[in-house]
């Protein structure tokens, strides 16, 4: 197995599970819950949008104070917080602005996550995790954008699709990563037994 930072995982894989589930409930709520009205569709989108800023911006503050991981969520943060303002304030009433901004995000949120996949994830099973989500973000976002003389709402649910790959994604890594740790636990009281024989 390749190295893990374990004092990452002690502490982060519930921001993932929590991450995780914000994403997958309101992509759920995007594609069943009936709203055409695409102007409180676009609002909820941005409080969506705001409410993950906030996840990943507390997620970088406690990680400022252990040295580690914090660049990669403050990213994280702003890219959802500009996208959530963008749509909330300058493009709420216009529906070509907003199919622009949510596409945007998707394909950039895609292109960060291929990057932390490749970069900043130690463990084969996470970067995995990481580059797929990535990789759908990058299809949805190029779908989302190129949306043509669909209807405008056809083109918000393949969001709701993204927002169900990402809560999916981020469900199974942070599960993962708390997997890893309470085997670590397991293995560092195995060695310390060993030790005191």
């Amino acid at each position: 197995m390749a190295h893990i930072n374990r004092k990452y995982i002690d502490k982060h894989w519930s921001v993932f599970i929590v991450r995780g589930a914000i994403a997958a409930l309101f992509g759920l709520l995007i594609l069943f819950g009936g709203s055409t009205n695409i102007e409180m569709v676009v609002s909820m989108i941005s409080v969506f949008l705001l409410s993950l800023g906030v996840i990943d911006s507390v997620s970088a503050l406690y990680n400022s104070t252990k040295k580690r991981g914090w660049i990669n969520s403050i990213i994280d943060a702003a890219v959802d917080v500009v996208a959530a303002l963008a749509l909330l304030f300058f493009a709420r009433a216009d529906l070509v602005a907003s199919l622009i901004i949510i596409s945007v995000y998707t394909f950039v949120s895609g292109i960060i996550d291929i990057l932390h996949g490749f970069i900043s994830t130690v463990d084969p099973t996470d970067r995995f995790i990481r580059i797929l989500a990535g990789i759908c973000g990058c299809i949805m976002g190029a779908v989302i954008l190129n949306a043509g003389n669909f209807e405008i709402m056809t083109f918000i649910r393949f969001f709701g699709v993204y927002m169900l790959i990402v809560g999916l994604t981020s469900a199974i890594y942070g599960v993962h990563n708390r997997a890893q740790n309470i085997e670590d636990k397991i293995a560092r009281k195995q060695a310390n037994k060993t030790k005191k024989r």
